[in-house]
């Protein structure tokens, strides 16, 4: 680790909800988070694939958005193709006190502005580059206090590196592309989510 420059992040995908044993496991994570990580996660929900069956990706997330709440640090929330419960269990976890992102957003209006509403942040990556991408009006109605962008490097390379191993300078390229939608200068966005980025995570005064 390189503290003040690296950080992590201790969570199961949903893709792996189904060896996820909540014994082993949560003690497991809360060794890392004692250890430093910065966030729970990323968890949540993905019907898409489903290679996890939903109500073992549900009891998984359930159970690290509890872990998020006992150690008071934000969870990374991954949602694909599951918009209403994850606008349940955000919804709730909201009530709790608990604070997140909803990373690579994807999704629809209503789901963003739950999280919005529960004091979360939602947060973009290179698919908002790609032809098929048609969500400009959720990156439009993210306020300036609660917009993130990132690389998920590995994955997910913004056009025009579609397709090959992501790197995490290219960043740049989402984030350009986010201010034009907003119809600022990328600069300055870059100076807006390295500020937010801090806060959520408590990475230093933004």
């Amino acid at each position: 680790m390189h503290p003040g420059f690296v950080s992590f992040t201790a969570g199961i995908h949903p893709h792996d909800a189904a060896s996820f044993d909540p014994q082993s496991d949560i003690a497991v994570l809360e060794l890392l988070l004692q250890s430093g990580a910065v966030a729970v996660g990323e968890c949540g929900l993905d019907y898409h694939y489903d290679n996890s069956p939903r109500d073992l990706q549900r009891r998984a997330f359930a159970m690290q958005l509890e872990l998020a709440k006992r150690f008071g640090l934000p969870v990374v929330v991954h949602t694909r193709d599951a918009d209403d419960d994850t606008d349940a269990m955000v919804r709730e976890a909201g009530r709790e006190g608990v604070r997140g992102v909803l990373h690579c957003y994807t999704g629809g209006m209503a789901l963003a502005q739950t999280a919005l509403s529960a004091g979360w942040y939602v947060s973009f990556s290179g698919i908002v580059t790609f032809r098929n991408w048609q969500r400009d009006d959720v990156i439009r109605a993210i306020p300036d206090d609660r917009i993130l962008v990132e690389s998920d490097a590995p994955y997910l390379a913004p056009v025009p590196h579609r397709g090959t191993r992501n790197e995490s300078a290219w960043v740049a390229l989402t984030a350009a592309r986010v201010a034009a939608v907003r119809a600022t200068d990328a600069t300055a966005l870059g100076r807006l989510v390295s500020d937010n980025a801090r806060r959520l995570f408590g990475l230093g005064s933004a």
